[in-house]
């Protein structure tokens, strides 16, 4: 073979190895893009919505979040919140007896059907507000706990305002139609994410799915608590104004999605349009705990204090939302202060964490010290004065 010949074959060869590897390249570069390319979201019919996750607070997919709209029988919530925080603080008890007004008795829409006159006990008139969806429960409720409904209106608009949700604002406890009376797909979520946290026993009511009063059982409204066992709950809506309305909760491998549907077309469709979210969310994303409360994440050094050394750490919990293609694309890294002095005191600033996902900052939390470190003895700081000269 002629030395002209094998150069041309190993021309050849170098050639089909380089357009092997460029090939193989191409396909790993086109597999990484498409990874993480996250799918998207299923069409929801809903004027407005929102699906959040309830560890993070994130919202995960929405549609005009933050506009005020009449949000029916979901007003309840609020209703519900300021009377499992009068049990919080024993300002009255389930056991406490109720004498029902004419005014809690004429309520119109879904009803509880207690009659005037008579004495309800707080336990009974919860469930029939939160399962029966009463009306007359809900104002015989207000009434108790505010003296009257106006008052309680007054706390319901307050509560509102420390809650942080500035696009809520309350004409009554049942959400009957009334001028100015509206909540926004973000301030629901948000409320029905803080119930759940603050009082996590009596969310449990939520999940009840048919109540008797008076010899009359009615059934939760809630049709996706028959439909699937990891549903938690939350509180349905509707009027002709507000449409079909729901905000509910479900749980799946210890992660929990709050999903809030504004003015759909039929009780059909928010319930649909609702689990659609719920299982987008679980399907494609997860939350990841990054460190936990309480672990030493350094011991920096600590000048002129009884320890050259103090643990520093979280106070809670750092889990993020990712979505599961990206999990591996989380990057964490810690900042300290330079120059820490004593004293030191539990659960002072010392630094802050920050986790990235790619190229974005995703969260940022401080860091704290987890032990005191008191100012050392005079020839300490007087050493360590020194020392801090060279740093």
């Amino acid at each position: 073979m002629s030395s002209l010949n094998i150069l041309t074959r190993h021309n050849r060869m170098i050639n089909n190895g380089l357009f092997a590897l460029a090939l193989l390249m191409a396909l790993c570069f086109n597999n990484l893009a498409t990874a993480n390319i996250l799918p998207g979201a299923p069409s929801i019919g809903a004027k407005s919505y929102l699906l959040m996750d309830a560890k993070t607070g994130e919202v995960i997919v929405s549609r005009d979040p933050d506009t005020p709209m009449p949000p029916a029988s979901i007003s309840k919530l609020m209703t519900t919140y300021l009377v499992f925080e009068a049990l919080e603080n024993g300002s009255i008890s389930m056991d406490d007896e109720v004498l029902v007004s004419e005014h809690a008795w004429r309520q119109g829409g879904s009803r509880m059907f207690i009659e005037v006159g008579e004495y309800v006990s707080v336990h009974d008139l919860i469930y029939g507000m939160i399962v029966q969806s009463g009306n007359d429960a809900a104002v015989a409720l207000a009434e108790y706990v505010g003296g009257n409904e106006e008052t309680f209106v007054l706390m319901m608009n307050a509560k509102a305002q420390e809650l942080g949700l500035t696009n809520s604002r309350f004409q009554n406890p049942t959400g009957w139609p009334a001028e100015d009376h509206y909540m926004s797909a973000r301030d629901i979520a948000e409320l029905h994410r803080d119930l759940i946290k603050r009082f996590p026993e009596l969310y449990e009511i939520f999940r009840v799915r048919s109540f008797t009063y008076n010899n009359i059982t009615q059934n939760n409204r809630e049709r996706l608590l028959f439909r699937h066992d990891w549903i938690d709950g939350g509180k349905t809506g509707y009027t002709s104004e507000a449409g079909y309305c729901l905000v509910t909760s479900g749980k799946r491998d210890g992660m929990r999605l709050i999903v809030v549907v504004l003015n759909t077309d039929s009780d059909q469709a928010r319930n649909s349009q609702a689990e659609a979210l719920l299982n987008y969310g679980f399907r494609f994303f997860e939350n990841v705990t990054i460190r936990n409360a309480g672990e030493t994440l350094s011991e920096p050094r600590v000048f002129k204090g009884e320890y050259d050394h103090t643990p520093v750490g979280l106070s809670e919990d750092l889990t993020v939302l990712v979505p599961k293609s990206q999990r591996d694309n989380i990057n964490v890294t810690l900042h300290l202060d330079s120059g820490l002095e004593a004293p030191i005191t539990t659960g002072q600033v010392m630094g802050e964490i920050r986790v990235r996902l790619g190229d974005e900052t995703i969260a940022t939390v401080p860091v704290q010290a987890l032990a005191d470190n008191p100012e050392g003895g005079l020839v300490k700081r007087a050493v360590d004065s020194v020392w801090m000269w060279f740093q």
